[in-house]
């Protein structure tokens, strides 16, 4: 048993090392997206990684709400910063098996552009099998037209396995774009993708008239191939399209991989 044991530790290793030589360096022009948090920038050595892929989960599943929050957050937010820099023109594809709609319901458009993301900017395609998302992502990452593809996952998407992710990371490094896996629920398979997120909504503060304040979010990065991992509550807000840290969290990198490093308290 210990000699099987220390043979999976070294496998592990290995792989951890050979994706770290396919991460390399960002495309040329291909900037980090930058959440405005300095913790979670540290940590994502700059921010997110363009021409990658990441996934997100919902702590739990009535914590679904809040992690599409944050994947239309951050897109909303790529979009503002390309237009900040002039960049060219590039919108967000949002793919989704045609059944979802009954289960979580479907985006509201005037609620997306209040929330910082016009509708000018997003495009909608709804696929009739859960299988087909693969492909049209994929198809959808090496456009280079489209900034951000998001995918929506029933359940855990156990479909979503290593090869499966691997195909759209490689997808992700030719089209220069951002690529967001939604699951519905948290899983355990191995993952190609950059990042890990779990998603949990949390109380907001009040605003001055003592009205609803602006969406909070608790993160909690359970993966991460270029820094340590760690959990955050920030806040985002839809005028400025920026998070703000309300409280900042952060582990230290384990030995073999960061992906296994244990989670830190924030606050």
């Amino acid at each position: 048993m210990a000699t099987a044991s220390a043979t999976l530790h070294r496998l592990r290793r290995t792989v951890a090392a050979i994706e770290a030589s396919h991460a390399g360096p960002l495309d040329e022009g291909a900037q980090p997206l930058a959440l405005g948090c300095d913790g979670i920038d540290a940590a994502l050595g700059g921010g997110l990684g363009a021409g990658t892929l990441h996934e997100v989960a919902p702590a739990a599943p009535l914590h679904a709400g809040a992690a599409s929050g944050f994947v239309l957050a951050l897109a909303a937010q790529m979009d503002a910063t390309k237009r900040m820099l002039k960049r060219t023109f590039k919108r967000t594809l949002w793919i989704r098996p045609g059944h979802v709609d009954g289960e979580t319901g479907g985006l509201y458009g005037h609620g997306l552009t209040a929330f910082g993301l016009p509708l000018d900017r997003l495009l909608m395609l709804r696929v009739t099998q859960a299988r087909d998302v693969f492909w049209a992502m994929e198809e959808a990452l090496r456009c280079r037209a489209l900034g951000c593809v998001i995918a929506e996952l029933p359940n855990d998407g156990p479909a979503a396995d290593l090869t499966a992710t691997r195909r759209l990371t490689l997808a992700a490094r030719e089209g220069g774009g951002f690529g967001f896996l939604l699951r519905h629920r948290a899983c355990a398979l191995t993952s190609a993708a950059d990042t890990r997120w779990e998603v949990a909504g949390c109380a907001s503060r009040p605003d001055h008239f003592g009205g609803l304040g602006r969406p909070a979010f608790s993160l909690s990065l359970t993966k991460n191939r270029r820094g340590p991992l760690g959990r955050w509550t920030v806040t985002w807000d839809h005028h400025e399209r920026s998070f703000s840290a309300l409280s900042v969290g952060m582990a230290a990198p384990a030995a073999d991989r960061p992906a296994r490093a244990p989670l830190a308290r924030a606050g």
